[in-house]
């Protein structure tokens, strides 16, 4: 028996299914953009509603008012945002189904430096403000989860010639 190789396309990957990688990437992409975006409004409407505590090392309203909550004068919620708008437009099946190597290559700068930068605030928030925002933790795993899932499936891909 003879196994008959998968089509695939210009940037070696399946033309058939998705599999599960991409449908799970396409979900945490969803998930972080669902809470980045109430960290985002929470930044906008000074954090009055923050489900969070607020004393000791668990207190979300330290770490968004804390000087490291902007970069270079923009809210750090708000890179989070555009970071999951971005991640979720390059993750629906489309995207994942194209010929270009494009949209995978900026998939994995993407995930690339979201990585980055979560280390950073863990950075901040463990070492600078000593304390943690529990919603900021919860945009960091699925940062970390996202970047697992793009660069397993990097690694799954054929080699292109």
């Amino acid at each position: 028996m003879s196994k008959t190789a998968q089509p695939t396309t210009q940037a070696g990957q399946p033309s058939g299914g998705l599999g599960a990688i991409p449908w799970a990437t396409l979900a945490v992409s969803i998930a972080g953009l669902a809470v980045a975006a109430y960290l985002t409004y929470e930044h906008f409407t000074a954090g009055t509603t923050l489900a969070c505590p607020d004393t000791g090392v668990v207190n979300c309203a330290k770490v968004t008012s804390s000087q490291y909550s902007k970069l270079f004068g923009i809210p750090v919620a708000l890179l989070g945002l555009a970071f999951f708008v971005g991640m979720t437009a390059l993750s629906v099946p489309p995207m994942w189904r194209t010929g270009s190597p494009w949209p995978a290559r900026l998939r994995l700068a993407g995930v690339l430096v979201g990585v980055v930068f979560v280390c950073y605030l863990i950075w901040a928030e463990l070492f600078q403000i000593d304390a943690i925002c529990l919603w900021c933790t919860v945009v960091h795993a699925l940062t970390l989860v996202l970047f697992a899932l793009v660069i397993v499936r990097q690694a799954l891909l054929p080699p292109t010639s």
